[in-house]
């Protein structure tokens, strides 16, 4: 797993490699990709995409997912993304539906995200894997990494934007993971149905606008 990672993230994330935590969750991964009476989403390839696809020094504004979707076929690497051609989640129909009102631009072509991570958001799920059809079955293993990632992010010089939907997301600023000078934008999920002010209403994109003056990070094919 180590050699997916970035050089740039592995240096930042030394102290996380070598934990037993880490180890552990090599051991495990080994384990669940060995079963045969289930699959582990995304494919090996792509559980670093958003490492891989963002590098630590040009990380503007994070997106904080919980898990990979697990369902076949539409887990990426990048949290709430899924590849082109395939049918939008409830969630991803509306973060582009708040975007759109938030800026008057269009729903794009398809569901994939990786515009944003190539302009410096971090797409980060705070587990990177999960088995199919069994939500958070991955979480426990993979909290210590997260939770390091977030860390490297918060000890960079610059005030960046943190996007937290819903209640597991925003527990990172109950466990003291993000603190001043950076910016944090809290609403509810994208996909919960809730009797308060709907995702779609909530001006997340109009918010991280404020605080970062360049929505063109936002930006996605079919946008001109």
């Amino acid at each position: 797993m180590i050699e997916d990672i970035p050089t740039d993230w592995r240096d930042a994330l030394a102290d996380a490699i070598e934990a037993p935590s880490f180890r552990a969750l090599e051991a495990f991964q080994a384990q669940e990709r060995a079963r045969t009476d289930t699959a582990i989403y995304p494919p090996a390839s792509q559980i670093f995409a958003a490492l891989q696809l963002t590098p630590l020094a040009k990380v503007r504004a994070v997106i904080l997912g919980q898990d990979p979707y697990y369902t076949e076929g539409m887990a990426t690497g990048l949290a709430f993304s899924v590849p082109m051609g395939c049918d939008l989640p409830r969630s991803l129909q509306n973060i582009l539906k708040a975007r759109k009102a938030d800026f008057g631009l269009p729903m794009p072509p398809s569901g994939s995200l990786d515009d944003w991570a190539r302009n410096d958001v971090l797409l980060l799920n705070t587990a990177l894997t999960v088995r199919s059809g069994k939500p958070n079955s991955h979480r426990r293993y993979w909290r210590p990494f997260t939770d390091a990632i977030i860390r490297a992010v918060t000890a960079q010089d610059r005030p960046i934007v943190f996007l937290l939907w819903g209640r597991q997301a925003r527990q990172t600023v109950v466990r003291g993971l993000i603190s001043d000078p950076h910016v944090v934008i809290e609403s509810v999920h994208p996909a919960a149905r809730y009797a308060g002010t709907p995702f779609i209403d909530s001006t997340p994109f109009r918010c991280a606008d404020a605080a970062l003056h360049d929505r063109r990070i936002w930006e996605l094919p079919g946008d001109h």
